[in-house]
């Protein structure tokens, strides 16, 4: 049984807070058929660490919240996340950061493409192309970037990693 901790529960805590804040000081772009979404660099922290899985899905619960379609969006966009924050963790031994940066990218554009659909009617590959477009480059391009520089240093790693059964810094 593990243990949730004081320092994991802040770990976690401010992991979705700091994605929540990203998400409304750029919502402008987060939400919508084209979503650059910065504050999704932060799910491929979930290569490293299972505990952001809970920072990811609540941060994109709350700040999907304030999304034009609401508790819509709540719904379908943290399902995406969760999907994609599960995939990165669970794989993270079998793929490198690059190709798990993948998964929130098809993921979203499925899910959020189909939402887009159901809610206003636009077609659904065109919504596709545009949120996977807006993923991958938040995401696969400078998600990819500044995490693999932040994991070389040992100061960041250690932070990230606590709580975490893989210790290996």
């Amino acid at each position: 049984m593990e243990i949730f901790n004081a320092r994991r529960i802040t770990n976690i805590g401010v992991v979705t807070a700091i994605y929540v804040v990203a998400t409304l000081l750029c919502s402008g772009l987060a939400y919508g058929q084209v979503q650059f979404r910065v504050s999704e660099i932060l799910v491929l922290l979930c290569f490293f660490n299972k505990d952001y899985i809970i920072s990811m899905t609540l941060g994109c619960f709350i700040a999907n919240l304030f999304s034009p379609l609401g508790f819509i969006d709540a719904g379908f966009g943290t399902v995406a996340t969760l999907i994609a924050a599960l995939l990165i963790y669970f794989t993270r031994k079998k793929v490198n950061l690059a190709v798990a940066s993948l998964y929130p990218v098809v993921t979203n554009a499925v899910i959020v493409a189909i939402e887009l659909k159901i809610v206003y009617g636009l077609p659904l590959f065109i919504n596709m192309a545009w949120v996977a477009l807006g993923e991958f480059i938040c995401v696969s391009v400078l998600g990819v970037i500044v995490v693999s520089a932040l994991s070389k240093n040992k100061s960041f790693m250690k932070l990230i990693m606590f709580g975490s059964e893989n210790k290996t810094v």
